[in-house]
């Protein structure tokens, strides 16, 4: 497969730098080329979403969203060869691709819903005669800039709200997940969706992104990826007084108290830390526990572990596949050359046979370092987890809170006094008892505090109030 720019309701192929793209779990086996974009398809697409938006917008919210109906429609039906192309591009394990997929599809029916749902509020007027009320309006282009780890459903979450707001779309996604992205465009071309209204770039970040943030005529963007960057991005948006939102990192805990079910704990723990290979900005990186839970609670993630399985990406038996590329692999891989030498191993999963043909990383985790140590505080997205131990509940939340970011937190108890006290107390925009840190429902707004969001929310009725304005109209109907 060959990546495309989809720009104005036209297929165009860059000519810049070619990329081969292998498959993370076999080295060997060609996925695809990426055709690099240079800056100029940037203003093209920018200007075919401000011709098309004007048209988009004028139309009914009832029409809108049956356009997003028959993107769901469209997405369902190519369902599990997209799975297999994004599994096969970017190394997540196929069983939850194919979970991303359905989320996806989910999220246009979710949004779709919102163009017969209100979009103001009527408000009493101090005058007499006076007919005052707020309601939604469009921003106009939204540049929406997606990272590889959720190559469908982030895009979605983020594409499906904006356009259902009335706004047009200009689509710059990961370099890793650029195959995938041309290909659910190419799903979506099959829809009425009008020409321009949503337009996919395809190449660099340091040059496409940085143009379509900082020259093109865009009205807002939406960001998910690393701190460094999102916070360039807020900068570069607040020069030029256009809207931004930024998801970026998380160094999520999941604190476990002694009267908690270890048997039901230890599954859930290993869910959210090592599913996607690590890869995700709510996975659970920090495993804080009071001391009186230790020893059992250590005990059973030794043997939990022991039984989670690394491989291929398209092996449906297999816990977790590769992480997602090279870059990754040595990244990650500093990390765990860090704990190899500073800290102490606790538990570890089997060795991969065919390790040694994709960008493999054994699950594991460690104890043995301060609170402050790179491996509590430092974001490693991948399948390594730091273990903290707390004399009590008030410690276990002064060590949760303890990091720059606040993304998301959870609770393993029995006491619904501790699992209220957590809710209010654990600085994090997701707080949950008794589940993962990593997962979010898309009705639900996602978000974080601290240095993981520019405190806007994602998904859910919230996402609307970043895609659209608030217009207040006001009518003094007898004078």
């Amino acid at each position: 497969m060959h990546s495309k720019n989809w720009i104005g309701g036209e297929w165009i192929t860059p000519h810049g730098a070619e990329v081969t793209v292998k498959n993370p779990s076999r080295f060997t086996e060609e996925v695809g080329v990426l055709h690099m974009s240079d800056r100029s398809h940037v203003f093209v697409a920018a200007d075919a979403a401000r011709v098309a938006q004007a048209e988009w917008a004028r139309k009914t919210g009832a029409a809108r969203g049956e356009v997003l109906y028959q993107m769901a429609s469209a997405l369902e039906a190519h369902a599990d060869s997209l799975a297999r192309l994004a599994s096969q591009e970017m190394g997540k394990q196929l069983g939850e691709m194919r979970g991303e997929v359905a989320r996806g599809i989910s999220l246009l029916r979710y949004y779709a819903g919102e163009g017969m749902r209100a979009n103001g509020n009527l408000i009493p007027s101090a005058d007499t005669d006076v007919l005052q009320y707020s309601r939604r309006v469009p921003l106009g282009v939204v540049a929406v800039i997606t990272p590889w780890n959720f190559p469908v459903a982030i895009p979605i979450w983020k594409i499906a709200p904006a356009l259902i707001c009335g706004n047009a779309v200009i689509w710059k996604p990961a370099e890793n997940g650029s195959l995938t992205a041309t290909r659910l465009a190419e799903i979506f071309a099959e829809t009425k969706l009008p020409p321009g209204v949503l337009n996919l770039v395809i190449g660099k970040g340091r040059e496409i992104g940085t143009t379509l943030i900082e020259e093109a005529a865009v009205d807002a963007v939406s960001f998910t990826g690393s701190s460094a960057t999102g916070r360039q991005i807020a900068i570069a948006c607040a020069g030029r007084n256009i809207k931004c939102q930024t998801e970026m990192g998380g160094k999520n805990a999941a604190v476990v108290l002694a009267d908690a079910d270890l048997d039901k704990t230890v599954p859930i723990l290993l869910s959210g830390a090592f599913r996607s290979a690590g890869q995700k900005c709510t996975a659970t990186s920090r495993i804080i526990v009071e001391k009186a839970a230790y020893e059992p609670l250590v005990e059973r993630l030794q043997t939990a572990i022991s039984l989670c399985k690394v491989g291929d990406a398209s092996d449906l038996d297999a816990y977790l596949g590769p992480v997602a590329s090279a870059a990754q692999y040595e990244t990650v891989g500093q990390y765990v050359s860090i704990a190899q030498s500073e800290a102490r191993l606790i538990a570890q999963s089997p060795a991969y046979a065919g390790a040694e043909h994709g960008y493999f990383i054994r699950p594991q985790i460690v104890e043995g370092v301060a609170a402050d140590h790179a491996l509590v505080q430092e974001e490693v997205f991948g399948p390594l987890a730091v273990l903290l131990t707390a004399d009590g509940f008030d410690e276990a939340i002064e060590l949760c809170n303890q990091s720059v970011y606040g993304l998301s937190a959870s609770l393993f108890t029995r006491d619904l006094a501790s699992a209220h006290r957590f809710l209010d107390l654990a600085q994090a925009g997701m707080v949950r008892v008794n589940q993962e840190t990593a997962g979010v429902e898309y009705q639900a707004p996602f978000g974080g505090m601290k240095q993981s969001s520019s405190h806007t929310r994602e998904q859910g009725q919230a996402a609307l109030d970043f895609y659209s304005a608030t217009k207040t109209c006001a009518i003094k109907y007898a004078w």
